[in-house]
């Protein structure tokens, strides 16, 4: 499934000095994933704290809303 940015998240990724790969890992390889409402959360650990996707998911993509840490 392809995973596409949104202009606000790829400008969150770079504030919060992550890489594109982290965000990608996250979302395939999540710790834990939350579905609220039509939107889907995906957490996981990174050695520097944990990250957390807001994801818009659809059958043909993946669209990445925002990163954050928490």
């Amino acid at each position: 499934m392809e995973i596409i940015f949104t202009s606000h998240a790829e400008f969150r990724i770079k504030k919060r000095k992550l890489l594109e790969q982290e965000v990608v890992d996250t979302i395939r390889y999540p710790d834990i994933t939350i579905k609220k409402y039509d939107k889907y959360y995906f957490q996981k650990k990174l050695e520097r704290g944990t990250i957390e996707v807001s994801c818009e998911k659809t059958e043909r993509y993946i669209k990445v809303i925002t990163v954050y840490w928490i």
